[in-house]
């Protein structure tokens, strides 16, 4: 397998790669460098996964530094120089041919200097970082592609997670003659910044995500209709869907039968609604609409925790510092994965209300919907198909409440619909919920189609 990340949280590769193990696969993960590490690329552990971690390319930033903006390299130059000077008639040979090229590529990087691009773009554009994006992965995300292929053992099937993976995958199954199986996460091209970039640039992943993809073995993604997006583009021969799903879980019994690690952390006492948004602060999620969603005078008496970590959180900071919001509004650090159920379970309601700015945000189940059900938690989420397929439809639904996620009226009105439950009702929900994560909404059941996937990837294979 290969990630583009070191692998410690991400929690569906490292489900991935348990679940083949118990199966009886011998598994290898070929992930990025921990922070500060040394070694271009060393063998590691995460539990008893063997890991190959290899170094994310570097050199061509600094390349690209020299050029766009040199003034950056200044203490580097005068480090470079003290020391060529001290060693002539070579060094000052050296120090004389390197201010030629200075000389020489100062036009250029006048010309691709910051402010001269973001004079020609919009102040407000969002691909000013155009050119730092095409060398990035150029450079870097496709630089280490290549080596993680060289790094990867022989195998018999070579799982490459994300277009970010992808390509190290397939360059390791065509080296080795093995079989190449591409998980797909989200809709890689329409997520994020990627979905606000030029035609062209979204043209150019699709060319990466084609090449790589050529001969593919099968595809694993996460929900039905991404699952039709990847069927319509890349025809694979085999196609299996593994929602996000965590493994099944029994609450813990404390005095009034739920954990209240929430309201210990806020300061409140076991008679406040909580409402609870988990995960990455992030721009599409919501979370501006979801703090206005409480100054509804039907949420008077609830409290908001954002709980979770992302370049975000200096603005919910300052939210929760808004007296608007009296308090009511909590920012807290993120949990272990392994600590994160009784937290998510010590809340009254979980909220997800991405934004339909992209493709891949109105196709989404994302982890915290899971994880949610899984502990019993009613929801309320944006009402896009999936998560309606999800929340509406299910045979013991609903499982909460879906809403328009551009209007804090609708958010606070479907958070109100679950907070206003008489306390029969409200028990009621909950253990829907936990029924529906214990029969369809767990790893187990999940887990069990990608197994099936590799037994028979096996029988094309021959065993080991």
């Amino acid at each position: 397998m290969f990630v583009y990340n070191d692998a410690r949280n991400d929690s569906r590769v490292l489900r991935e790669a348990d679940s083949l193990k118990a199966a009886g696969h011998a598994v290898v993960l070929v992930a990025r460098e921990l922070p500060g590490d040394a070694m271009a690329i060393r063998e590691d552990r995460i539990g008893d996964l063997e890991v190959i971690r290899v170094r994310l390319p570097t050199t061509w930033r600094e390349r690209w530094t020299a050029v766009r903006a040199p003034w950056r390299m200044r203490r580097e130059y005068g480090v470079r120089a003290r020391a060529w000077l001290a060693r002539p008639p070579a060094g000052w040979l050296k120090l004389l041919g390197g201010l030629t090229v200075v000389v020489a590529l100062l036009p250029l990087a006048v010309l691709l200097s910051p402010i001269t691009i973001a004079a020609r773009l919009r102040a407000d554009s969002p691909n000013r970082d155009i050119v730092d994006w095409l060398l990035r992965w150029r450079f870097g995300t496709l630089g280490w592609n290549r080596g993680a292929a060289a790094a990867a053992p022989a195998a018999d099937v070579y799982h490459g997670h994300d277009l970010t993976a992808l390509p190290a995958a397939a360059e390791a199954a065509r080296a080795h003659h093995g079989l190449l199986v591409y998980d797909s996460h989200e809709y890689f091209v329409e997520s994020g910044r990627n979905a606000t970039r030029p035609r062209w640039a979204k043209a150019l992943l699709n060319r990466i995500e084609r090449r790589a993809a050529a001969g593919l073995a099968g595809v694993v993604t996460v929900n039905r209709t991404l699952a039709a997006v990847l069927a319509k583009r890349l025809r694979p021969p085999r196609l299996v869907v593994v929602h996000n799903c965590p493994p099944r879980w029994s609450p813990d019994v404390t005095v009034d039968g739920r954990p209240d690690h929430l309201r210990r952390a806020i300061g409140t006492g076991p008679s406040t609604k909580v409402v609870l948004y988990h995960g990455g602060f992030l721009l599409d999620r919501g979370l501006d609409k979801l703090a206005e969603a409480l100054l509804d005078p039907g949420l008077v008496h609830a409290n908001l925790v954002f709980l979770g970590s992302g370049p975000g959180e200096p603005a919910l900071r300052s939210l929760a510092a808004d007296p608007r919001f009296r308090g009511r509004l909590h920012v807290l650090a993120a949990v272990s994965p392994t600590e994160l159920p009784v937290w998510v379970a010590s809340a009254d309601v979980g909220v997800m209300p991405n934004q339909p700015r992209n493709a891949n945000e109105r196709l989404s189940t994302p982890n915290k919907l899971f994880e949610s059900l899984a502990v019993g938690l009613p929801v309320v989420s944006s009402d896009f198909p999936e998560r309606r397929r999800i929340i509406i439809d299910d045979p013991d639904g609903p499982l909460g409440a879906v809403c328009d996620p551009t209007e804090p009226a609708s958010i606070a009105a479907a958070i109100r619909s679950i907070l206003d439950l008489d306390p029969d009702t409200t028990a009621e929900l909950r253990a829907r919920c936990l029924k529906a994560a214990h029969e369809r909404w767990n790893w187990e059941t999940e887990s069990a189609r990608l197994v099936a996937l590799y037994d028979e990837l096996e029988a094309i294979r021959g065993p080991a």
